[in-house]
């Protein structure tokens, strides 16, 4: 309710009309009334009503220990105000929209059953006697229909945020229906191209190599031409072995937790520290697989060739790059210079193409016995033709 627009807008309505029946209601006593003993009190209770009410929309709007204490304050100032000078009775109608917003709904009803008591009271003390039945009729009438139209309102507002939360339910469960289907379907796709390509090349590799080894001793040349065959589908299966692996993201990746989510994953499973310096900022999916990629790389040489005790992956984000550190207090070794990697791209050759190819750099800082540090460093900016 306090971040609707409308009851806001309905709020600032009924501060305003309780304060000119509040008002009109002073200017009434003072005008009927010559100056007299209980005056005083009557001005002094009405400056405090005002005061008070003003503190509510300090307090907002929930049933709270403070909200609930300053409403009966609020309501106990009115009813002696009521008492003694019942012109002030129509201030009721502010107060029942106050109790009603405020309070849960039997002690709401109670309340605004207890001040239409105070207000026909006070119509039939202002009647001088005479008999009226709108005096009884018209107040409880009106605390009813007040009563009504802020239930039905308020009932309707309930069942439009269920709506909206049953429509973002739905949204959502719909999203995830559509993603678990797109993952059956790219596995579906991969199957097909791996059954296509690998797997029946592989096949056709074995059976050649089979023809070849019965044939060796007796018919050489035919069993070198079964070789040659078996090479060149074994180099078609590699060029679609790397083009599947181009395609892939990592799969800590696919899991749609982000980088700082697999950088932490991968740390905890090789035992290793993991931090984020600096403010985190979206990368590229390209990026987040180039950085991933490097990290499992160097954990896995500290693993099996470092000897080391700890390891600690740190990812930086600076103004204009991000930094992906991974230190080690291994063996250490003499860093090789950089170099253009071979064809099969292993190890650190791999790692420095990853990062250049995203204009980044590889730095590899090492002295035997003093431990590995390992910094890819990426442009946060990087060109859009620069891919993994």
């Amino acid at each position: 309710m306090e971040q609707d627009p409308d009851a806001r807008w309905l709020a600032r309505v009924m501060h305003i009309a309780f304060f000119l029946l509040l008002g009109a209601s002073l200017v009434r006593f003072l005008l009927r009334h010559p100056w007299e003993d209980r005056s005083p009190w009557i001005v002094a209770l009405s400056g405090t009503l005002a005061s008070l009410y003003l503190l509510g929309p300090v307090l907002g709007t929930r049933a709270t220990p403070r909200r609930i204490a300053w409403l009966f304050t609020v309501v106990a100032v009115w009813m002696v105000l009521v008492v003694l000078a019942p012109s002030f009775a129509w201030c009721a109608v502010p107060l029942f929209y106050t109790g009603l917003r405020t309070l849960p709904p039997r002690a709401a009803l109670v309340l605004v059953t207890l001040l239409t008591v105070f207000v026909v009271t006070a119509q039939v003390q202002l009647s001088n006697g005479g008999w009226d039945p709108n005096l009884v009729v018209a107040p409880p009438a009106v605390a009813a229909i007040a009563t009504a139209v802020f239930v039905h309102a308020q009932r309707q507002a309930d069942r439009q945020r269920a709506l909206i939360d049953d429509l973002i339910r739905t949204r959502r469960e719909l999203a995830a229906i559509e993603r678990r289907e797109g993952t059956l379907a790219e596995r579906q796709r991969l199957s097909m191209e791996i059954h296509d390509t690998l797997a029946q090349g592989l096949s056709s590799q074995q059976m050649l190599l089979q023809a070849a080894d019965r044939t060796w001793d007796s018919d050489p040349a035919t069993a070198r031409r079964h070789v040659r065959t078996a090479e060149s589908i074994a180099e078609r299966n590699l060029a679609e072995a790397r083009r599947f692996v181009h395609d892939l993201a990592p799969a800590d990746l696919a899991e749609g937790g982000g980088l700082e989510e697999a950088l932490r994953t991968l740390a905890g499973r090789e035992s290793a520290a993991f931090r984020v310096d600096g403010t985190p900022v979206p990368l590229p999916d390209r990026v987040q697989s180039a950085l991933l990629r490097i990290a499992q790389g160097a954990l896995a040489n500290v693993r099996e060739h470092a000897a080391a005790t700890s390891a600690a992956l740190t990812l930086t984000y600076l103004d204009d790059q991000v930094v992906l550190d991974i230190a080690d207090d291994g063996r250490g070794f003499e860093p090789p210079s950089a170099r253009e990697p071979g064809v099969r791209g292993h190890g650190l050759p791999a790692m420095r193409v990853r990062a250049q190819q995203l204009g980044g750099t590889l730095t590899i800082e090492s002295t035997p016995g003093e431990g590995t540090v390992l910094s890819a460093a990426i442009p946060l900016s990087i060109p859009p033709e620069a891919g993994p």
